[in-house]
């Protein structure tokens, strides 16, 4: 008999995660034994403390990982299962950015009279009596906050998975967490648990087909372990069937939080029912770590079979755009358009993805496939932070509206605003000196590189219905008449404010200046194989 090998876990490298998924399981102690009255301050505390800590950690990371062959850094922690390498920690520090964003956009209270956006008592029904009173009472659950930190835990988890079995933990760890928070909005309940219900079952039947790729890959490689799995698709000279139905069914398993097309029916009913707060956080955040871990397994596993995969995403990524564009077209609501939109964005991303070229390919100083896509993930997911966050602040006589009709005027009932909202949805237009026309272009830029010029023809032409799209919103909030007294701004906390600060500065500042952005992408390298 073999003698036991004690496993060696590389404890500070994995301290972000363990400082986050601390915090949150902190949360659930929170909520058991401290006072109603102190729940939220407390909450926020460790929320805050959590997130930052694990962001210095990641700094103080990346300037300590080692090299790992020509473009790669890091290593291979936690018994082969976790990669923590450049652009793990570049994923890592984006995700942390965001989270903080996200902790305080939950943590406003001003807009709603005191209470959050998310519901005093969700076992009650709408409309119910037991509403009514725990809306009196300013009632609200506080539990929301270990409930985001979990799922913050699973974002930082699945793109540094370096096995089929841990990124399939990190997916589940990652979704329950939002399903719940889908269905906990204050206003509008009905919609909020329709949304919820649709996000969890569409959920369920896309983990399924990630499991049973996962066994499938398994049998054709005998390993869930990436690099394994590579060494497989390498030395295959048989039959490839078993892999292709393998790699299809994980592609569906991934693409559906993404959001592509045609997986993306979730996407702009979740986004309108959701608690605007969580919809904020959860189109930036999910894409960063989805965008992570597509890109993890279609390089890293599937890297030498990518003549199978790259027509496949090309399809998947022209039919996100036009899907996105056009159907954007016809919504008459601001978080549904701003949804379509996203599912736009995914197909541009995916331009970026398919411009993966091997090593001797690229020139000195080139800019590589997953460069492009991490600055691209940056800049849309602060852009779209902002831009739910602005969205919040809008209200009428019932609350938060976001009818595109009741947005008529705002540019002259509040210019501020309605110019900060114009803004960002300029940047996603891709129009210069935002951060949306550099990401665009470094997309398309490595797609035309590795040939993929059919896809960028179609994302210039998808790109323009877009910027009829966002104009036809300007046009609204500035030459439309208001209808009746029409929209009215709330005053937002210091919270929310800073988070539309900061996300209309550093949409600015990647427009104006994105090369210490680029570079630092650049730096991070290559995943580890």
């Amino acid at each position: 008999m073999s003698e036991f090998a004690k496993p060696e876990v590389e404890y500070f490298e994995l301290l972000p995660l363990i400082l986050v998924c601390g915090a949150a399981f902190l949360g659930v102690l929170v909520e058991a034994f401290v006072p109603r009255r102190f729940r939220y301050v407390s909450h926020v505390v460790v929320s805050l403390a959590a997130l930052v800590g694990a962001l210095v950690v990641v700094i103080r990371l990346a300037g300590t990982v080692d090299e790992h062959g020509d473009r790669a850094r890091g290593l291979i922690a936690a018994v082969g299962s976790v990669a923590i390498d450049g652009p793990t920690l570049f994923m890592w520090g984006l995700l942390l950015v965001l989270a903080i964003g996200g902790v305080l956009l939950f943590a406003e209270r001003q807009l709603d009279g005191g209470v959050s956006a998310f519901s005093g008592q969700a076992s009650a029904m709408p409309g119910s009596e037991a509403e009514r009173v725990a809306s009196t009472k300013g009632l609200e659950h506080t539990e929301v906050f270990p409930l985001l930190l979990f799922s913050v835990t699973g974002m930082m988890l699945f793109p540094a998975s370096n096995d089929l079995l841990t990124m399939f933990v990190a997916l589940e760890v990652l979704s329950l967490p939002l399903y719940l928070l889908s269905g906990l909005a204050r206003r509008r309940r009905l919609l909020s648990q329709e949304a919820a219900l649709k996000y969890f079952l569409l959920g369920a039947f896309a983990s399924a087909f990630f499991l049973y790729g996962a066994a499938l890959t398994y049998g054709f490689a005998g390993s869930m372990e990436f690099g394994a799995i590579a060494e497989a698709v390498r030395g295959a000279t048989g039959d490839h069937t078993l892999v292709l139905i393998g790699m299809g069914l994980l592609a569906v398993g991934v693409l559906f939080k993404v959001g592509a097309a045609p997986f993306q029916a979730w996407t702009p009913d979740v986004y309108q029912g959701a608690p605007t707060p969580l919809t904020a956080f959860m189109s930036a955040g999910t894409k960063v770590a989805a965008f992570g871990a597509l890109m993890r397994l279609f390089y890293v596993a599937f890297g030498d079979d990518r003549w199978s995969w790259q027509p496949m995403l090309w399809v998947i990524a022209v039919l996100s755009m036009f899907v996105g564009a056009v159907l954007a077209l016809t919504q008459t609501d601001i978080k549904r358009i701003l949804a379509y939109s996203a599912v736009a964005h995914t197909g541009f991303i995916l331009t970026g993805v398919i411009g993966v070229q091997t090593s001797s390919s690229l020139a000195d100083g080139e800019l590589t496939s997953l460069q492009a896509v991490l600055f691209y993930l940056a800049t849309y997911g602060f852009t779209s932070l902002g831009a739910f966050a602005v969205v919040s602040l809008v209200r009428d006589a019932g609350g938060e509206t976001t009818a595109l009709s009741k947005w008529a005027g705002l540019g002259k009932r509040s210019p501020l605003v309605a110019g900060v909202f114009a803004f960002f949805l300029l940047a996603m237009a891709g129009i210069p000196l935002t951060s949306g026309f550099v990401g665009k272009l470094a997309v398309f830029s490595v797609a035309l590189a590795a040939g993929a010029w059919p896809v960028v023809i179609a994302a210039v032409l998808a790109s323009v219905v877009a910027a009829y799209l966002y104009i036809r919103v300007i046009k609204t909030m500035y030459f439309d008449e208001p209808v009746g007294d029409g929209p009215s701004v709330t005053l937002p906390s210091v919270l929310t404010a800073v988070t539309i600060a900061v996300s209309v500065a550093v949409t600015l500042m990647l427009g104006v200046l994105p090369g210490p952005l680029l570079d630092l992408a650049g730096l991070a390298g290559e995943f580890i194989r």
